[in-house]
C-alpha cells in the first residue's frame, strides 16, 4: 500500500481494491439503533411472524366457518386474529423501517426494500378491508373478507420472498461472513 492510496476503513486496503458497493453493504448489515436488535440478529424478521400466523389462521378460521353447522365462533375467531395480525404488522414495520434507513438509496437492495415495503402496505389494506367486510355482516361468514384475506396472504408471499431476498441474497441485517464463520470453528 502506497502512503498517498487511501485505504478502507473496514479492509485496511486501498479504496481502489474494495468491490464497489462494499461499504453500502457492510453499513446496512449493523443496527441503527440498539432497539432495531443486535447485530446479526434483527427483530423484524422475528416480529413479522406474528401477523403472518395470525392472518394464516385466520384463513383456517374462514375454512372452517365454512363447513361448520355453526360458524360464529370461527368468523368471530378469524376477526381476532386479523386484528392481532394488522397490531402485529405496525410493530414489526416500526422495525422494517429501521432496517430500511439503513439501506443506501440507489441499490438493487434499496429497490428491493421499497418494493417489500409497499408490498406490505398493500397487505395491510387489504387485510384491514377484510376485517371492515367481516364487522358489517356480523357473525356471517363474508365472503368479501375472505376473498381481500386470500388475495392479502398471496400479495404477502410475494412480500415475504422480497424480505427473503433481502436478507438472503444482500445481506441486509445478517452478519459478515468471518462472524458466520465462528458458528463452525
Amino acid at each position: 500500500m502506497t502512503a498517498n492510496a487511501p485505504s478502507s476503513p473496514r479492509h485496511g486496503e486501498p479504496a481502489s481494491a474494495v468491490p464497489p458497493g462494499t461499504e453500502a453493504m457492510h453499513r446496512a448489515k449493523h443496527p441503527r439503533a440498539v432497539v432495531a436488535g443486535p447485530y446479526g440478529h434483527p427483530f423484524h424478521p422475528i416480529l413479522v411472524t406474528i401477523p403472518i400466523g395470525c392472518w394464516v389462521a385466520s384463513f383456517v378460521f374462514d375454512i372452517v366457518s365454512w363447513f361448520s353447522d355453526d360458524p360464529g365462533a370461527f368468523t368471530s375467531g378469524a376477526k381476532l386474529l386479523i386484528a392481532i395480525g394488522l397490531v402485529g404488522a405496525v410493530l414489526a414495520a416500526v422495525f422494517g423501517l429501521l432496517d430500511l434507513s439503513m439501506i443506501q438509496g440507489g441499490t438493487r437492495a434499496r429497490a428491493t426494500a421499497l418494493l417489500h415495503l409497499t408490498l406490505n402496505l398493500v397487505v395491510v389494506a387489504l387485510f384491514l378491508g377484510s376485517l371492515i367486510g367481516r364487522f358489517a355482516v356480523g357473525s356471517d361468514v363474508s365472503v368479501m373478507g375472505v376473498v381481500l384475506s386470500v388475495v392479502g396472504l398471496l400479495v404477502l408471499g410475494v412480500s415475504g420472498w422480497l424480505g427473503g431476498k433481502l436478507a438472503y441474497r444482500y445481506g441486509v441485517r445478517v452478519a459478515d461472513e468471518g462472524v458466520q464463520s465462528e458458528g463452525y470453528a
